[in-house]
């Protein structure tokens, strides 16, 4: 199955069920951010810790927090989330533990009549474990690695005109690789499309809890239509 074809199924008893999934998958979303779990924290797992990290984490990070100027984003191309489901679904409620995940300690509201909400929080990342065989393997007082991170929350509901839906993705789009913010998308139906690559969650009530479905993104980048009455392809004509 490709990476594309993947889904992952959530059964969410309760909000608190649907915030820690949010966490959940904030630490996901920086783990593959940042190159994977086993070298999150390193350059390529060889134990050197990446130039950004490096200036987000250096010993003039503290100098740059007594500044008013804004901390250095994460990383260039920060992750794209789709959030689809109806009103009530837990959505919103999603995006408070994606933020609590990063790091992040303001309230976090819907974003339904401002359209958009930014903040900004900072987390800790495991510290580097180089390998057996680098001189340095011996040496365990490593400090733990303290980044800075973002979260730009979109909310499309209002914008019922596809243009209107896309020109302000665009600038929030923009905005959040400015910021190396994490973009979360509520109601991208409004696109008409997918723009990718994306993760994807749709959530749907289901009795007195929800059903949370995940989707990694798509390995070959295309887009694909993400309205739900979309028309399915012709069938292949079959031979004979």
């Amino acid at each position: 199955m490709g990476q594309a074809d993947a889904m992952e199924v959530c059964q969410l008893a309760d909000a608190d069920a649907t915030h820690a999934l949010g966490r959940r998958l904030a630490e996901r979303l920086l783990a593959r951010w940042l190159g994977g779990k086993r070298g999150a924290a390193t350059d390529g797992g060889s134990g050197r810790v990446p130039e950004v990290l490096k200036e987000a984490t250096g010993p003039a990070a503290g100098a740059r927090e007594r500044r008013s100027e804004a901390a250095p984003p994460l990383l260039a191309t920060p992750p794209l989330l789709l959030l689809q489901g109806d009103l009530g679904a837990g959505k919103t409620c999603l995006v408070q533990g994606l933020a609590e995940g990063l790091g992040i300690h303001e309230p976090i509201t819907s974003p339904t009549f401002a359209l958009a909400h930014h903040y900004r929080g900072e987390t800790t990342l495991p510290r580097p474990v180089p390998p057996l065989t680098s001189p340095g393997a011996a040496r365990m007082d490593q400090p733990a690695l303290r980044v800075p991170t973002a979260l730009v929350h979109l909310d499309l509901y209002r914008l019922e005109q596809p243009a209107a839906a896309l020109e302000l993705f665009a600038q929030e789009e923009e905005e959040a690789r400015a910021l190396g913010a994490v973009l979360a998308v509520e109601w991208p139906e409004r696109l008409g499309f997918v723009p990718e690559p994306c993760w994807r969650v749709e959530l749907e009530v289901a009795g007195e809890g929800r059903v949370a479905r995940l989707r990694p993104p798509a390995s070959d980048g295309s887009a694909a239509d993400l309205r739900s009455d979309a028309t399915p392809p012709p069938p292949a004509p079959t031979a004979g």
